[in-house]
């Protein structure tokens, strides 16, 4: 028995359209890892089938899950074919995981020279993405071959952006990176989901920059605004999400929110 059938025990929602959701920005800081987290946990929390993929060599979020960082079954030997999906994935509270490994930062150097080398990640997820509703991935922040793979294989990237003025600025930048992965090796991505983190609306900042992401991204902008909130910076340091760690907190209401309005989006392209 795969671990897919001990987890699961069935197939995902009949007629339902999986996502692969790359959580992408290579300013680092901005709480993209802080959110895969908190969004894979808060979507499992509404019923939805989640697999969330740690591809940054930090493992930040192994971390913030309670994973060691020494583990032997980990996005590393899926990216160099050394083990499959099913054998480097495990269960942890009703989230399905593939942790991350230090290992990671060499497998830049060591996928470069291979043919193919961005569509690595999608062929080994083949095999495994109908059994969930979203993949989730957590990407390094920087764009490498690990992003690129990460791009390759999402039907949708997420961005979270840090309501300070210096973090917009990589932004025209994200958006040429997306749009030469849709010309060349990914028809299907596109940016669907941004939205404010670290926000406090009493400052004229962040009100100011949340109106310059609605005017840059449109659509894509998620209603729900991540609050600041000591919390989220303190549940990884405890290894559990902010569900986990602060049920009635800011943060998780906010996550919490967010992910419904998620949810309400399936099936609108």
């Amino acid at each position: 028995m795969t671990i897919l059938n001990t987890i699961h025990g069935r197939q995902n929602r009949k007629g339902a359209k999986m996502e692969i959701i790359a959580l992408m920005n290579q300013k680092g800081g901005v709480g993209k890892t802080t959110s895969a987290v908190n969004i894979g946990a808060g979507l499992g929390r509404i019923g939805r089938k989640v697999l969330l993929i740690d591809l940054d060599p930090q493992a930040h979020a192994t971390l913030s899950l309670g994973f060691p960082r020494e583990m032997t079954k980990t996005s590393y030997e899926l990216l160099t074919g050394t083990m499959t999906a099913a054998d480097v994935m495990t269960a942890r509270d009703g989230l399905t995981v593939i942790p991350s490994s230090l290992q990671l930062a060499g497998a830049e150097m060591q996928l470069i020279g291979l043919p193919g080398r961005e569509m690595l990640l999608k062929s080994a997820l083949a095999p495994i993405r109908a059994d969930f509703d979203y993949i989730l991935i957590d990407c390094p922040p920087s764009i490498g071959v690990l992003t690129m793979n990460a791009l390759a294989a999402a039907t949708a990237a997420f961005v979270p952006v840090m309501t300070e003025y210096l973090p917009t600025q990589g932004i025209s930048q994200l958006t040429e990176t997306v749009d030469l992965i849709r010309t060349r090796l990914n028809p299907r991505l596109s940016i669907k989901g941004v939205f404010g983190t670290f926000y406090d609306s009493r400052r004229t900042v962040n009100r100011e920059v949340m109106d310059h992401i609605r005017q840059t991204f449109g659509a894509a902008v998620f209603e729900t605004v991540i609050r600041s909130n000591i919390a989220l910076s303190m549940a990884p340091g405890q290894g559990k999400t902010i569900f986990e760690y602060a049920p009635s907190s800011h943060g998780a209401a906010d996550y919490l929110a967010l992910c419904q309005e998620i949810v309400s989006r399936e099936g609108v392209k």
